[in-house]
């Protein structure tokens, strides 16, 4: 089993598809890394060889992944929220922040939603209860 970049890249896969499971690389930065590398997209990751691991790993240093890039995207959102930029207040708040409308959806930011049914029938049955005793206040 290959390790690159602190990941177990599955030996069953091509390489071109094991690659991206190291977080911040995805298919088109895995194709020219392969590219980069002289290595056949579709040689799987068992059959790799010591040097051509060597050759990925290598590569695969040159660009922000894995812990590196989780690190820059905690840090450039707390920088947002610190300056209190609207994108930052909006990431405290648990909402859109590229302008999507929440009077509706916005379901996977907010969470799951939360029923006031109940609520409505209370103060449904209040009001009835006043409209009552109005009409009994207004009999007598």
């Amino acid at each position: 089993m290959a390790r690159i970049a602190g990941v177990d890249l599955p030996n069953e896969k091509r390489i071109e598809a094991a690659l991206p499971y190291i977080f911040g690389i995805g298919l088109t930065l895995s194709k020219k890394i392969i590219a980069d590398c002289q290595i056949d997209p579709n040689t799987r990751t068992k059959n790799l060889t010591e040097e051509q691991i060597n050759r990925l790993q290598r590569k695969v240093e040159e660009y922000k992944v894995e812990g590196d890039l989780r690190r820059e995207i905690q840090e450039n959102l707390k920088r947002l929220q610190e300056i209190s930029s609207y994108r930052g207040i909006r990431h405290t708040r648990n909402l859109p922040v590229r302008g999507q409308r929440t009077r509706t959806n916005a379901r996977t930011k907010r969470g799951k939603r939360i029923t006031i049914g109940t609520v409505r029938k209370e103060a449904a049955g209040r009001v009835e209860k006043t409209k009552e005793i109005t009409k009994v206040a207004e009999n007598k």
